[in-house]
């Protein structure tokens, strides 16, 4: 964005190229039409002339749009703190439990990991390596598993064992699978029976190069559970990450984290000035 606009001036076809810019971003049809349509407004108004005056306008209105929630994780007035993570096969899910989990240990926290995601054993491997690489306790139960029930013994552990954070790693599942999609609400229902008013936490686990899609899935998950939390994993590669904004825009749910690789210290706090800077090449 910011190659497009400095040292122009502007003008209608100015306005377009930034339009088609941030929908190729998958900043969302909705945020782009408002936005363009205040830009737009502004230029013909004589208020704005140059691109550089159009990126302080720009930014400010994504400013407007992406938010000002407290995005720092739950901390539950009694341990354990439940954060429970959702989201589809393919997304990048377990690894950024395991991510989570590192992060949480770095600042000093125990932390057990619930290894729900029964039903694909490749899940429950990976989680198991991690454990042994990064030192986290985990608890899973056989392939097949009801995940419902590795929850509900992961909650008793966590209590019993005095952690300060027990992370929950449900089943990917599509979100157009409505049983596996009702099973996510067992899960939290269980976990509640051990440990009143948890979940504290639950992240949805999106994939930054899906785009729409990635909108899709959120909508879906929030229906089921009340998401409180978007991690955006692979914003490091191909992505467009203007799908922050569109899930803003509908659903008001923050994003939290983000991972930007693949080590285990690769995972952040999502920084709203960062990431807008970062749109315009700053």
């Amino acid at each position: 964005m910011g190659s497009l606009l400095r040292g122009r001036q502007l003008d209608d076809a100015t306005v377009d190229e930034i339009e088609t810019s941030l929908l190729r971003s998958d900043v969302g049809v909705k945020t782009t039409e408002s936005i363009i349509s205040d830009l737009r407004q502004a230029v013909n108004d004589g208020e704005l002339q140059r691109g550089e005056e159009a990126i302080d306008f720009l930014q400010e209105r994504l400013r407007d749009r992406i938010g000002t929630e407290d995005r720092s994780l739950a901390n539950a007035p009694e341990s354990p703190t439940v954060i429970l993570v959702a989201g589809v096969n393919g997304v990048g899910k377990t690894t950024s439990v395991a991510k989570i989990a590192y992060a949480l240990m770095q600042e000093g926290r125990s932390v057990l990991v619930a290894a729900a995601d029964t039903y694909r054993a490749a899940a429950m491997e990976q989680l198991g390596v991690w454990s042994e690489r990064l030192k986290f306790d985990l608890v899973r139960g056989q392939s097949g598993a009801d995940p419902a029930a590795v929850a509900f013994d992961a909650a008793e552990a966590a209590l019993a064992r005095g952690v300060d954070v027990l992370l929950v790693d449900t089943a990917g599942r599509m979100h157009t699978e409505a049983g596996l999609m009702r099973q996510l609400g067992k899960i939290q229902s269980v976990i509640q029976k051990k440990i009143p008013n948890a979940p504290h936490e639950v992240l949805l686990v999106l994939d930054a190069t899906q785009g729409q899609n990635a909108l899709a899935q959120a909508e879906a998950f929030g229906e089921i559970v009340e998401l409180t939390g978007i991690v955006l994993a692979k914003l490091d590669g191909t992505a467009r990450g203007g799908i922050v904004l569109a899930i803003h825009e509908r659903l008001n749910i923050p994003v939290k984290l983000v991972g930007l690789g693949e080590r285990p210290e690769d995972i952040e706090a999502f920084d709203p000035e960062v990431f807008i800077q970062a749109m315009f090449g700053d």
